[in-house]
């Protein structure tokens, strides 16, 4: 168990300081709802504070117009640390998923950091990462487009229901899958027609059965976007999006290669041909323990409330992309009721509490004591490093 000590107090300290600009900060994103890749008035504010703050800073970085990249070096080498952010909102909900509390939380680490006058070599980057909600993920751009290569670790905080981290997430592909057939008149001459919307029905009767033949852990779900449009002409055309998880990226692959298979002979039962459109791969997570557990010793110093033990199972989100690739992990802390759902008007409605103010400030605390063990603690940046590398390989072979 880490011990707090007078460099953490300082930390912890100086973000007391500045919670006031960071609400601020908060507040003002909460109250600009914007969804992916419209988020200009949320990378400004947050990447123009940083600007003020001594960083350098890039926009439209990894290929995305609302993202940024903010570095502080100090001295030369030492660990890369990244402060990951989100800002989209929801759709017609506002901030339903508080992700107008993490661009304030990292930047209010990011610069305490900076201002601690630390004797160790250092880099700091604060990555503003726009378009979590959408279906491709904009990290998931961005990692193609070469961002977060230089970390060594990559740090996130979320608000919830709970002080806790997790550890697995399913990996995901998504695909638009459009089979095309000959159209023809439903009653008076359905010899002539060949119907793409059965293709997709069969598509749909062979996935099902393909279901009771995989493992446990795996998810296979779509929904049919386009049926046709007259009930007595055959449809020439018909759409069926599919997703397909799994909590192994290379067990998923061999699942998608059957699920292929399936649409190879839905088109060969019903003499149609049949396209399909890739929208999305996510990884898996690679969990890192001793990082998550890092972070849940910081968050007792720093006073944590609602204390749980981490997730073994969640969904699956662009940050699995990045932990693919880096050793990473997220502090979820609480600011909304036990068992409050996320994408719901209660997270809007909390958006702006005082409960929501003191899960910026406590996660901006967590995050900076971690970056400071990190910093000063060469073995500890070694073991997560280690470990991460072991789980890949681990990851690998499932």
């Amino acid at each position: 168990m880490r011990q707090i000590n007078n460099a953490k107090e300082l930390l912890m300290s100086s973000l007391i300081d500045k919670k006031e600009k960071l609400f601020e900060i908060a507040d003002y994103i909460h109250d600009n709802p914007e969804t992916g890749y419209n988020e200009y008035k949320a990378c400004k504010v947050l990447s123009e504070y940083l600007q003020q703050n001594g960083f350098e800073v890039e926009i439209g970085y990894g290929g995305l117009q609302t993202a940024f990249r903010a570095v502080y070096k100090n001295g030369e080498g030492g660990p890369c640390i990244g402060f990951l952010c989100e800002y989209d909102a929801l759709e017609k909900l506002g901030h339903g998923c508080a992700h107008h509390l993490q661009g304030p939380s990292v930047i209010g680490a990011a610069i305490t950091l900076k201002e601690a006058n630390l004797q160790n070599p250092f880099i700091i980057e604060v990555i503003g990462t726009p378009a979590e909600e959408t279906a491709e993920g904009g990290k998931t751009i961005m990692l193609k487009n070469g961002a977060f290569k230089n970390l060594d670790v990559a740090l996130m905080m979320h608000g919830g229901d709970a002080t806790i981290t997790d550890i697995r997430s399913l990996a995901l592909s998504e695909y638009v899958v459009t089979f095309k057939g000959i159209s023809s008149h439903s009653a008076i001459a359905p010899e002539k027609g060949r119907s793409a919307l059965e293709a997709i029905i069969l598509s749909f009767n062979g996935l099902a059965y393909l279901r009771g033949h995989v493992r446990d852990d795996v998810r296979i779900h779509g929904i049919i976007e386009d049926g046709g449009s007259s009930v007595n002409a055959i449809p020439e055309n018909s759409s069926a999006r599919f997703e397909f998880r799994s909590y192994s990226r290379k067990y998923l692959d061999n699942v998608i290669e059957r699920g292929i298979k399936i649409f190879d002979g839905a088109a060969l039962m019903t003499e149609t041909s049949y396209t399909i459109k890739k929208i999305v791969d996510f990884h898996n997570k690679i969990p890192v323990m001793s990082l998550n557990d890092l972070l849940m010793e910081n968050a007792k110093i720093a006073g944590a409330s609602r204390i749980s033990p981490p997730r073994e199972r969640t969904g699956s989100t662009d940050f699995a992309s990045v932990m693919y690739n880096v050793p990473g992990s997220c502090i979820r802390v609480p600011f909304v009721e036990k068992g409050v759902p996320s994408h719901s008007k209660e997270w809007v409605e909390k958006g702006k509490s005082d409960d929501a103010h003191n899960a910026l400030l406590l996660a901006a605390k967590i995050l900076s004591m971690t970056a400071y063990d990190l910093i000063t603690d060469n073995k500890l940046m070694i073991k997560i490093r280690e470990e991460f590398n072991k789980e890949k390989l681990k990851n690998s072979e499932l």
